[in-house]
């Protein structure tokens, strides 16, 4: 059977939430409304963009804010503004779990376009053998996304770890029956990781083969 490890973008792979709280700033201006502070917009990366949307401004149209932050971040990226630098440790974690036979996945909240746009400006969309968005499924913490990836590599739950760094991702990993490794490098804290089940929480990404390597053994 395949061994999957399936990432998170946001947060987990790379460091984007001062480009999105910038972009969501320009967007709520439009609207003329307040934007939340970095603080609170952080904890709603990793859902889909009209849920984030709906939980930032719940009396607001999502659709309507999703559709003007979209506007800001392609005016961002034309003016070369986003920032999305990979967390230090990611590229030796891909290598490392490359090199024992992982395969690689990544489930994400991001659009195909903007997941694209990422991996590629980082020379890593190669290393991925299934790439699902919130593009093709609905928000986590649905199973969908990692259900489909676990398909798409020819793996099953009992075989396959999801790396993220937030409550949602957790909850998606639980719900598909696969292992749910925390990033505690990314925008939720290890409480909050710790309480939504994680199987184990890595303080560093040199820490994630050890946990993902618990949890296959269990299923040989």
């Amino acid at each position: 059977m395949n061994r999957l490890a399936i990432f998170d973008c946001d947060g987990t792979l790379v460091d984007s939430g001062a480009t999105i709280h910038r972009a969501l700033e320009a967007a709520f201006k439009v609207h003329g409304l307040e934007c939340p502070a970095p603080s609170v917009s952080r904890k709603v990366i990793g859902l889909s963009l009209n849920e984030a949307m709906s939980t930032l401004a719940p009396e607001y149209n999502p659709e309507a804010l999703s559709k003007t932050y979209k506007e800001a971040f392609f005016t961002m990226r034309a003016g070369e503004q986003v920032e999305e630098p990979l967390f230090d440790g990611i590229l030796p974690l891909l290598d490392a779990l490359a090199a024992e036979g992982w395969q690689l996945a990544v489930a994400t909240g991001k659009s195909d376009r903007g997941l694209k746009h990422c991996l590629e400006s980082h020379g890593i969309h190669a290393r991925f053998v299934s790439l699902q968005t919130a593009d093709r499924h609905p928000s986590k913490p649905n199973p969908g996304m990692a259900l489909a990836a676990i398909a798409e590599a020819g793996s099953s739950p009992e075989w396959s770890v999801v790396i993220g760094d937030t409550s949602f991702d957790m909850g998606m990993a639980l719900a598909a029956g696969a292992c749910a490794i925390g990033a505690a490098w990314g925008y939720h804290d290890l409480d909050e990781l710790r309480d939504a089940g994680a199987h184990g929480v890595a303080e560093r990404p040199s820490e994630v083969l050890g946990i993902a390597r618990q949890w296959v053994e269990k299923a040989a």
